[in-house]
């Protein structure tokens, strides 16, 4: 009876919601919604263990390996030297975080770790508990773990992205609390549905396919229809609404500014290549979920497929295939209707990070399977690979020839500037953000701007920034760097000044290359307080 009871599982079961299923490994007596600890036989102690020492371990390989910038990292050193209610094409969120870990930290390389990698130990604690409201500890822990295989969580989030993170992290915090209000709801769960949905919104605007696509699957199954119209229902959105409206208003008023950029990335074309846009569809899923079906075929092989299915919760199975086949048509529909051709596996990740725990989730049976332990093993030395891939990175490039941002000497040419008179406090007007972020990192007191024609008028912007260094009393440095810097850059820069000082020019070897390779180059003008323009 009660495993019965658990497997049909909604509301007019709740005497015995709380039983595991026979299926569920280790600790059976345990509540689906409670932190079990793992067994001692499983390779870490606690999940929560495991996530803490990977994070604390690509942390320190981050700070070790470079002072330098990607471009993303060097976004955030630019946007958070101020806070906003929105940074052209992207919520404020992310910003906002950066800002508070810089107030401690100092604008610095150790701030731009430490929140990247608690985002990503809270994406996976996350969806760890999501996990345990439908399986026992080492399907919860496989549902969490299996995202290692998604390349654009598992490795490109690691070598440089920012509010994919976050908004995932959103997604899986949603769908834990999706899952636990349908077990028993609660006014207060409500309430923190709300404020996740609200910060997903506020980390990036495609979370709203996810509330809409989630809202739509799980009021079309009765048992999660009847716990999400149940007493408190109403906390969610008023919650919510009082935590994004701030934004919603900003936005409103600079819509064009907060869609243009994004709109450009879609490569949105009227004429409707259709062909370039179901490749790039397809591209996007498979290049999300490929490496994590191959995984787990290999680990279970016919045990996918070779037995009816059995779901831990039924009604959270219709739940989970009702959502990825909306989620599947929307995209599907922005390209046959909307002409877009461009799709990115960062922009589909928070859309189908569910998929591995919607999959173990279809088959607990797995949890007990003899070949489990292949798997384990499988993610935990692909974690192995990341971090190890995290810290030869920059090597890599440099061997091949071919400098990354994160091969700039950044410390020596700090040194440089100060040499060559700069004052350290003077504003900075960089060619493009990586410059201009790396700087700052370099001077924190100074302030830092880039100016480049992919964001606004490059004379105008040089001419602004001089103009409020000049009413305040200040120098100014114009730099950009030789190895990317937008054609007739200087020309157009130089357009907006009386009357400027030499140009100059930094030469500095990269870091970690081949020898032989050109060294960097950073041409600069400094003009110091007093001078004439």
């Amino acid at each position: 009876m009660a495993v019965d009871c658990a497997l049909r599982r909604g509301p007019a079961c709740r005497p015995c919601v709380r039983a595991l299923p026979s299926f569920a490994p280790m600790n059976a007596s345990a509540a689906p919604g409670a932190l079990a600890p793992i067994s001692p036989r499983s390779p870490i102690a606690h999940p929560l263990a495991w996530l803490l020492a990977i994070a604390l371990a690509h942390v320190a390989v981050r700070v070790s390996v470079s002072p330098a910038l990607k471009w993303d990292e060097a976004e955030q050193m630019l946007w958070s030297q101020q806070l906003a209610w929105g940074y052209g094409a992207q919520p404020p969120l992310y910003t906002w975080l950066q800002w508070a870990l810089n107030l401690v930290f100092g604008p610095s390389v150790l701030a731009l770790s430490l929140l990247k990698h608690a985002l990503l130990a809270l994406t996976y604690a996350l969806m760890y508990l999501a996990g345990r409201e439908l399986l026992g500890p080492r399907g919860a822990w496989w549902a969490s773990a299996s995202m290692l295989l998604l390349p654009a969580l598992g490795w490109y989030s690691i070598r440089d992205q920012t509010h994919t993170i976050l908004v995932t992290a959103m997604t899986c915090g949603a769908w834990w609390l999706l899952l636990r209000i349908v077990r028993q709801p609660r006014p207060l769960d409500f309430a923190a549905l709300g404020l996740v949905c609200a910060l997903g919104l506020l980390a990036k605007y495609s979370f709203a396919l996810v509330i809409a696509a989630m809202l739509l699957a799980a009021l079309s199954v009765p048992e999660s229809r009847r716990a999400l119209l149940s007493r408190g229902w109403w906390w969610a959105p008023l919650v919510g609404l009082i935590v994004v409206a701030p934004h919603a208003a900003w936005l409103m008023a600079h819509l064009q500014e907060a869609t243009t950029g994004t709109i450009g990335k879609m490569q949105i074309h009227p004429e409707r290549r259709l062909g370039k846009g179901l490749l790039s569809f397809a591209d996007g899923i498979a290049g999300t979920l490929a490496l994590w079906a191959i995984v787990a075929v290999w680990a279970f092989r016919g045990a996918w497929w070779r037995r009816p299915l059995a779901p831990a919760m039924p009604w959270a199975h219709r739940v989970f295939v009702r959502y990825h086949v909306l989620v599947l048509l929307a995209l599907l529909g922005m390209v046959l209707f909307a002409g877009v051709t461009n799709f990115k596996g960062r922009w589909v990740l928070p859309l189908l990070c569910a998929v591995p725990l919607a999959a173990f989730a279809a088959r607990p049976e797995l949890q007990q399977h003899p070949r489990g332990g292949r798997y384990t093993g499988a993610i935990v030395v692909m974690a192995i690979v990341i971090l190890a891939a995290a810290g030869i990175r920059p090597w890599f490039s440099g061997l091949r020839g071919e400098a990354d941002e994160l091969n700039h000497p950044a410390a020596e040419l700090g040194v440089a500037l100060r040499a060559a008179g700069y004052d350290g406090v003077s504003p900075i007007i960089a060619s493009d953000h990586m410059m201009a972020g790396m700087l700052r990192t370099r001077f924190p007191q100074a302030t830092v701007d880039s100016c480049t024609s992919e964001e606004e008028d490059v004379p105008s912007c040089v001419a602004a920034n001089v103009a409020r260094a000049q009413a305040a009393g200040q120098g100014w440095l114009l730099i950009s760097r030789a190895d990317r810097i937008e054609p007739g850059w200087w020309d157009r820069a130089d357009s907006a000044l009386q009357a400027p000082a030499p140009l100059q020019t930094i030469e500095l070897p990269f870091h970690m290359v081949r020898d032989g390779m050109a060294p960097a180059q950073y041409p600069y003008r400094w003009h110091a307080a007093g001078a004439r323009p």
